[in-house]
C-alpha cells in the first residue's frame, strides 16, 4: 500500500477562501522558484474564473511535505457547478471542509459535506478568515459540529480535527491561542488524519474516469485515480462504457500531477491520480480496466438538472455578421462536445433541426456555457431559462431551492414583497445585532429566475445571495409578473439622439446613438406593463425657422448596460437573447410589429371564446 501518498479534496461554499487556501499550500510547499511571480488564485487559471472570482472547473495539483505526496483536488464552491464536485470526490480519501469564520455553514457547505460523508471521506475542518473583524471562529466551529451531527452516517465521522486559518496571510493553527506561523499545522493534520489510499496493487488494473482534458498532440486525456492494480505506458487496456460496451486501447502516454504541471512517468500504481493518453472516445464515468477480464466500477452518480432553455441558430436580420460559427451543424457539434466534460449538462434535439433544448443546474451554469461559446466565436440565440417540471404518478412536480440572503435591515421589506410575488416562503430570520440580517426562504426555482438582478438593485450591491436545490415538490400557484413591458424598435436603421430622446420619455433605453437596430429588437424597458413600439431611428426635421435653443445638444440618460446574466434574467417568454462574440441583444421572437399584433389579437379571442 502506498503510505507516502494522500489524496485530498478541498470543498467549501463559494467565497469561503478555498482557492486562496490552495495558494498558501502551493507556495509553502516550495514548488515554485524563490523569484517566481505566481500571483494569487493560482488554480483559477480559466479567464472566466478570474473575471467572476469563482472556481468553475475542478482541478488537480500536488505538493510534497516531509516525503509524502499530497494530491490536492480543488473544487467549485457555487451550487450551479456542484456536478464538478460530485464527479471528483471519487478520487479522494479525505477532504478539507473550509468554512468562513463569519458566515459559518452555508447551503453549499451542507451539500458538499453530505456528499463527502456519503463517500466515507475522512474530514478535516478549516475555519478560515479568522482575521475578519466580525469573525466568530469558536461559534462557527460549534455550528459545524452541529452540521456533522445532522449529516454523519457513521459514528467515526464525528471524530474530526478543527483548524483555524487565515489563508490570505498563509497560516493555520490548531488552537486560537497558538501563535500564527505557517500552514505547517494543516500539512501535519493531513498526514495524521487522512488515510493513505487503499486498494489491491496485485489485482487487475481499474480506474474510473473522473475528468477529461484535451491536448492538440495527444488527443483526449482521461484523468482518474487508480482503484486497483498498476498501469504502464504501452500497455493494452479496456474501456468499459456506461452501457457495458468494451473497446481495447493502448496507453500511449502516462502522467502524474506535481505542482501546476503534469509529469510523464512510465508506470503508476494503485492510489495515484493519473492522466492517460491514447484512449479515444472516452467519457466521464467510463471504467479503464485490464484488457483481460475487464470489470466495471460503479458509475458516478450525478444529480439531475433543474433549469432548461433553448439554444438556436441566430435568425435576426444581423445573423452571420459577427460570428465565425453560425450554422446548426456547428452549434450541434459544440453542444454535444460539451457533454463529454460537463457532466451536469443535458442536450436534447427538438422538432426543429435548428433548435436544441439544453438543461443545467442553474442560470449561472448555463450562462457560463453561453459566455464560453460566444468567446469561441459562436453566434446563436437563447430563450428565457425555465424550471424543469416532472410528472410523477400523475402529479406535476417542480424543483425547489433554499435561498439565503445576507442584507441590511432596511432591505427586508422590499425583498420580502418581491419574493412573496415569486411564491417564496420565509423559513428563518436572524439578526447579528449590528444592522445586518440573514433571511432564509423556501422558493420554487421558477420564482428564483430573474430575481438576482432585482436583488442587486434592491440592496445596491450591499448584500449576498446564495441558493441551493433542495428537491422536487408539487407544482402550485402562479407567479405574478415582476417585469414591465419593453420598448421595441419599429424600424431598422441607426439609433439617433432625437429618436432615443423620445424613447426615454417612455422608459429606460439599452442602446446609444450610432447603434445599429432592427425591427423587433428590444431597445429599452417601458415604464408601464405593456410593450411599446418606438422609432429610435427618427431624426429631427429641418425647418426654415431657427429658435434660440435649436443648437443646444440634447442630453440623454446613459443607456442601461446588461451583462449576459442580467439579459437572461430580464428576457420575457416571447423574447430571446441574441448572442454573438461582439454583442448581446434582446429581441422579440416575432420581429414584425403587425404580426405580433395579429398574434396577440388571436390569442385574446381564443381566451374570450373559452
Amino acid at each position: 500500500m502506498p503510505q507516502d501518498l494522500r489524496n485530498v479534496a478541498i470543498i467549501a461554499h463559494v467565497d469561503h477562501g478555498k482557492t486562496t487556501l490552495v495558494d498558501a499550500m502551493l507556495k509553502q510547499s516550495h514548488i515554485f522558484r524563490e523569484n517566481q511571480q505566481v500571483g494569487e488564485l493560482i488554480m483559477d487559471s480559466n479567464e472566466l474564473e478570474r473575471e467572476k472570482g469563482i472556481t468553475i472547473l475542478s482541478k488537480n495539483t500536488a505538493v510534497t511535505y516531509r516525503g509524502v505526496k499530497i494530491n490536492i483536488i480543488d473544487t467549485p464552491g457555487h451550487a450551479d457547478f456542484s456536478g464538478e464536485v460530485e464527479r471528483v470526490l471519487n478520487m479522494a480519501d479525505g477532504c478539507l471542509l473550509v468554512v468562513d469564520a463569519v458566515d459559518g455553514p452555508m447551503p453549499q457547505t451542507r451539500f458538499v459535506l453530505r456528499h463527502a460523508l456519503q463517500k466515507m471521506l475522512k474530514p478535516i475542518v478549516v475555519v478560515n478568515k479568522i482575521d475578519r473583524p466580525s469573525a466568530r471562529a469558536a461559534e462557527v466551529a460549534n455550528m459545524v459540529q452541529d452540521l456533522f451531527l445532522e449529516l454523519a452516517t457513521d459514528a467515526e465521522q464525528l471524530d474530526f480535527p478543527i483548524l483555524y486559518a487565515n489563508a490570505k496571510a498563509g497560516y493555520a493553527v490548531a488552537d486560537l491561542q497558538d501563535s500564527p506561523r505557517s500552514m505547517e499545522p494543516l500539512f501535519e493534520a493531513i498526514l495524521r488524519h487522512i488515510p493513505p489510499p487503499s486498494g489491491d496493487v496485485q489485482g487487475g488494473f481499474q480506474l474510473l474516469v473522473a475528468s477529461l482534458s484535451y491536448d492538440s498532440h495527444l488527443g483526449q486525456i482521461a484523468v482518474g485515480r487508480i482503484a486497483r492494480g498498476r498501469v504502464s505506458v504501452g500497455e493494452q487496456v479496456a474501456r468499459v462504457a456506461r452501457g457495458g460496451v468494451t473497446t481495447l486501447h493502448k496507453v500511449t502516454r502516462l502522467f502524474i500531477f506535481e505542482g501546476l504541471s503534469r509529469w510523464e512517468v512510465a508506470k503508476a500504481e494503485v492510489g495515484e491520480i493519473v492522466a492517460l493518453a491514447g484512449l479515444e472516445e472516452v467519457a466521464i464515468s467510463d471504467t479503464i480496466a485490464a484488457a483481460e477480464g475487464p470489470e466495471a466500477l460503479p458509475a458516478i452518480d450525478i444529480g439531475e438538472p433543474t433549469v432548461q432553455m433553448t439554444f438556436g441558430v441566430n435568425t435576426s436580420p444581423f445573423a452571420g455578421r459577427e460570428g465565425q460559427h453560425v450554422t446548426s451543424r456547428q452549434l450541434r457539434g459544440r453542444l454535444f462536445a460539451e457533454l463529454r466534460t460537463n457532466v451536469s449538462l443535458r442536450v436534447e434535439e427538438t422538432d426543429s433541426s435548428d433548435v436544441f433544448l439544453v438543461s443545467g443546474r442553474g442560470e449561472l451554469h448555463l450562462a457560463i456555457l453561453i459566455e464560453t461559446m460566444r468567446r469561441e466565436g459562436y453566434e446563436f440565440q437563447v430563450s428565457k431559462p425555465e424550471a424543469i417540471v416532472k410528472v410523477v404518478d400523475g402529479q406535476r412536480l417542480e424543483p425547489y431551492e433554499m435561498l439565503l440572503l445576507d442584507v441590511s435591515e432596511d432591505a427586508i421589506g422590499v425583498l420580502s414583497e418581491n419574493l412573496a410575488a415569486r411564491l417564496a416562503q420565509m423559513t428563518g430570520m436572524r439578526s447579528d445585532g449590528q444592522g445586518r440580517v440573514r433571511l432564509e426562504f423556501k422558493i420554487p426555482t421558477r420564482g428564483l429566475i430573474g430575481f438576482r438582478s432585482f436583488f442587486l438593485k434592491a440592496v445596491r450591491g450591499n448584500g449576498v445571495m446564495n441558493n441551493i436545490f433542495t428537491g422536487y415538490e408539487p407544482l402550485r400557484g402562479e407567479l405574478k409578473a415582476t417585469r414591465t413591458g419593453a420598448l421595441v424598435a419599429s424600424e431598422t436603421g441607426v439609433a439617433v439622439t432625437y429618436g432615443l430622446n423620445n424613447a426615454q420619455e417612455r422608459g429606460l433605453t439599452f442602446v446609444e446613438p450610432g447603434t445599429l437596430v432592427y425591427e423587433g429588437m428590444v431597445v429599452g424597458v417601458h415604464a408601464r406593463d405593456f410593450d411599446l413600439n418606438v422609432n429610435v431611428c427618427k431624426e429631427k426635421k429641418m425647418t426654415n425657422v431657427r429658435s434660440s435653443t435649436s443648437d443646444i445638444a440634447i442630453k440623454l440618460t446613459p443607456p442601461v448596460r446588461m451583462s449576459l446574466e442580467e439579459a437572461l434574467d430580464f428576457v420575457a417568454d416571447d423574447e430571446v437573447v441574441e448572442v454573438t462574440p461582439q454583442s448581446i441583444r434582446l429581441r422579440k421572437r416575432v420581429l414584425s410589429s403587425d404580426e405580433r399584433y395579429r398574434l396577440g389579437r388571436d390569442r385574446a379571442r381564443a381566451v374570450a371564446g373559452r
